[in-house]
């Protein structure tokens, strides 16, 4: 149980145009949504499509590719850790915020 680590692979759809920004200390980043499906047969019988979106950060040479080649809709493989942080929004009150820092990315279909 000693390597257990802090990993997260994902295979979903990407939800928006991905666009490339920069912070204030001039580090590129693209954050993008990545959907993913499951479906389970309730106690009627019937099939259940569940949707669950997964907020993913890519930086430095991983934003610019992102920027450039990723679609809104298409496929693509993520790998990465789940980090969680908190901040306060403009009126003070702490918000928490949980995302995926993406550490591989493969482009699955156009």
């Amino acid at each position: 149980m000693k390597n257990i680590r802090n990993k997260v692979q994902l295979i979903g759809n990407v939800g928006n145009t991905p666009k490339l920004e920069e912070t204030k200390n001039g580090k590129k980043y693209v954050k993008l949504s990545i959907a993913t499906n499951n479906t389970y047969t309730n106690k009627d019988g019937e099939k259940i499509k569940n949707t669950q979106w997964h907020p993913v950060m890519f930086w430095g040479k991983k934003a610019e590719i992102a920027d450039k080649y990723i679609l809104k809709g298409q496929e693509i493989y993520v790998e990465g850790s789940l980090n969680y942080r908190d901040y306060e929004d403009e009126s003070g009150e702490k918000k928490y915020v949980f995302e995926i820092i993406s550490s591989e990315l493969l482009l699955l279909n156009n």
